[in-house]
């Protein structure tokens, strides 16, 4: 079966929705065609010029980077900086590059997940949810259709709250209407006035997907024109947003809680705050930078904050109350290979999907 660019990247946009990166961010198609023929794939943290090499030797038509090469708008491309002697190389050499960021950080399933199941985290919630991300359909149907519509709104991505799916409000009342000498009413006559029972439907959706929920409404209501509202909804989903708040399976003491993150994730060397001299179970995290989320983990009363690139006096807000922990940037981040080759996995089996190899952490340790 032939597999294509936009094959992919409907996997991964389902996954994780453009939609949801951050305003500063750049995801999506970067550099080549969603037409393009796919047969390899290589998936990285970072794309460096020793990255695209490796794509070349394993013969890939397609990057998947973390970080985005282009963070900025580019007024000419010369070749004076590696990104923009990658996009050069890309194509002259018909490689697309596609970057899955931010919309990645803010869903459950990312890279808090296999952290979090790495250091045997049961998660609760995430730190800071992402807000903005729900959506209200009410729409009237005549009773007779309404389980057509309402099943077509479900199939579409509505009615998911949580842990449940097909919710949904109903109540039976009576609409009216009266079509000029243009129309043709499904029921009833033109110029005449019509009462027809009615049902209401009450769904909530993703924001994102308002274009895919107002298709399935028309193309399963019966009538020619169809009456609905959309509004936006100030409630937040527990499981969508930056960081998580968990709890470990097992308490443990500071000193073997911070072996244990340096084992478990194959890290070098840790910076940390005071001892707080205290059991650790309740676990705070950003992975990535995450200097901003400190004071709510305080908040939270987490025994621990973990996150990366913190300053000199982001450890003195540990006031004796929270163990800070900066574990690096790329440390946090490296794992995201794994878990992009285990969503593609799932879903592609004739194409060759690898992990780079090559070790892009721009920041060494002198031991």
């Amino acid at each position: 079966m032939e597999v294509f660019v936009r094959d992919i990247a409907n996997i991964l946009e389902n996954i994780a929705p453009l939609e949801y990166a951050d305003s500063y961010d750049n995801v999506g198609l970067i550099v080549g065609s969603f037409h393009k023929k796919v047969k390899n794939v290589l998936i990285t943290l970072d794309l460096t010029e020793e990255v695209f090499y490796e794509s070349i030797n394993k013969k890939c038509d397609l990057i998947i980077s973390f970080h985005p090469i282009i963070f900025k708008s580019i007024k000419n491309i010369t070749g004076k900086t590696f990104s923009e002697r990658v996009i050069i190389h890309a194509l002259k050499n018909d490689i697309s590059i596609y970057v899955i960021h931010t919309n990645l950080d803010v869903m459950w399933e990312g890279p808090s997940s296999y952290i979090s199941k790495l250091l045997q985290i049961n998660r609760e919630k995430v730190l800071f949810p992402k807000k903005e991300t729900i959506k209200k359909l009410v729409t009237y149907v005549p009773v007779f259709y309404a389980e057509k519509v309402r099943n077509a709104l479900f199939e579409a991505g509505a009615g998911n709250i949580s842990n449940y799916s097909h919710c949904s409000y109903n109540f039976e009342g009576y609409g009216s209407y009266m079509g000029n000498k243009k129309t043709k009413p499904f029921f009833g006559k033109k110029e005449i006035f019509h009462m027809e029972k009615e049902t209401c439907i009450s769904v909530l959706f993703p924001d994102y997907k308002l274009n895919i929920i107002k298709n399935a409404l028309f193309q399963n209501h019966p009538y020619e024109e169809v009456a609905y509202e959309i509004y936006n909804i100030e409630n937040i989903n527990p499981y969508i947003g930056i960081g998580f708040i968990g709890n470990l399976i097992e308490k443990m003491n500071e000193y073997d809680f911070l072996l244990f993150i340096k084992k478990k994730m194959n890290i070098p060397c840790l910076r940390h705050s005071n001892f707080i001299e205290k059991k650790i179970q309740k676990i705070a995290m950003i992975t990535g930078s995450g200097r901003f989320g400190i004071e709510s983990a305080i908040k939270e009363k987490a025994d621990v904050f973990i996150s990366s690139d913190l300053k000199y006096h982001d450890f003195f807000k540990y006031e004796k109350k929270i163990l800070i922990v900066d574990v690096g940037h790329y440390e946090s981040e490296k794992f995201t290979k794994n878990l992009l080759k285990s969503f593609l996995d799932k879903n592609f089996t004739s194409i060759s999907i690898y992990e780079s190899e090559v070790h892009t952490n721009p920041v060494k340790y002198f031991y």
